[in-house]
């Protein structure tokens, strides 16, 4: 019979081969949650994350939108947060572990397999892989990746003091985490596809509104120049035909994100986009098998959104195991 300990356990070391009730794969907002909840309740869970802990939501510079921090807080602490909340109650944790294959075995059992040949044992399964930034696919930005073209702000802005920087996308994620950088650059010029911002009103206001900043809209960038390090951007105004170079120092690409789920598209359902379908307990058409957070179709890529889909999940797992249990 099942045993649900709600006392906090001390933090264990993972070990390929053990049977786990729980095996997340991503350590995001969604997977954390889930961890928080399955490990409190007295389940062992293990979250295998192929990088570093917190997903895009550690990358961001100052979330305000999540309830409880009124002056904000920056993304990597939370997510430290969270990480420290799920260890307190038992979650082991394999950081830089890529997950590479989920093989459902015996009912109630499924294979985690690891890049390096690790192979994990799960009662059931979560996938809360996440997103990972688009590229836009033009000459120049694979040559000066990480020679003055990235795709987080947060990460490698500091680099740009006082220099003259170009983000390519004004939606939340390209003001989000560019407006931060008008502290330190010398100026950031935003480019935008569409005619119009489709960011919250506040991060548009703040864009506008500061000395530091340009928003030009309908550009289309189609080269990215550079010589050893980044140059200049080209663009082509939707409107007018126009082509121009925008000198700059650096380059932060923010065009949207596209789901991992590559690694289990012949095991669940995913949209045109792949995205993954689950149901609204987060349920995929294998059963014990789950998909949260920004991976999961029709799913508002929201931290809050987020935590009620792992939320959700853990509520689900628990009474799928005591069904298992009861009909073992």
């Amino acid at each position: 019979m099942l045993e649900f300990n709600l006392q906090p356990e001390t933090k264990k070391k993972a070990t390929s081969g053990d049977l786990y009730d729980v095996v997340i794969v991503g350590a995001g907002p969604a997977g954390m949650t889930t961890a928080i909840y399955t490990s409190r309740d007295g389940l062992k869970t293990l979250i295998l994350e192929k990088e570093s802990v917190g997903g895009l939501a550690a990358t961001t510079h100052l979330i305000e939108n999540y309830p409880g921090f009124p002056d904000g807080i920056n993304g990597m602490e939370l997510m430290e947060r969270f990480r420290k909340q799920a260890e307190r109650f038992g979650t082991e944790l394999v950081e830089f572990g890529e997950v590479v294959k989920v093989d459902p075995r015996d009912a109630g059992r499924f294979e985690v397999h690891a890049q390096g040949g690790q192979v994990y044992q799960g009662r059931t399964v979560v996938l809360a892989t996440g997103s990972r930034p688009k590229k836009l696919g033009i000459p120049g930005e694979k040559e000066y990746y990480g020679r003055g073209l990235s795709y987080c702000a947060t990460c490698d802005g500091p680099f740009f003091r006082d220099k003259d920087v170009i983000v390519i996308g004004a939606g939340n994620s390209g003001l989000q985490d560019g407006i931060p950088m008008l502290d330190y650059a010398n100026h950031v010029t935003f480019l935008e596809f569409l005619p119009t911002s489709r960011a919250e009103r506040i991060l548009q206001d703040r864009a506008r509104e500061h000395p530091k900043s340009t928003l030009r809209f309908n550009q289309q960038v189609t080269e990215i120049k550079g010589d050893k390090t980044v140059t200049g951007v080209v663009a082509i105004d939707r409107e007018t035909g126009e082509e121009q170079l925008f000198p700059t120092d650096g380059v932060f690409i923010y065009v949207g994100y596209s789901p991992d789920s590559e690694f289990v598209a012949d095991l669940v359902a995913r949209d045109k986009w792949g995205y993954i379908h689950s149901d609204e307990n987060m349920r995929t058409k294998v059963a014990g098998l789950y998909a949260i957070g920004d991976v999961r179709a029709d799913n508002p890529a929201q931290l809050s959104i987020s935590v009620g889909n792992g939320t959700r999940a853990a509520l689900d797992i628990r009474e799928y195991l005591l069904k298992l249990e009861a009909e073992g």
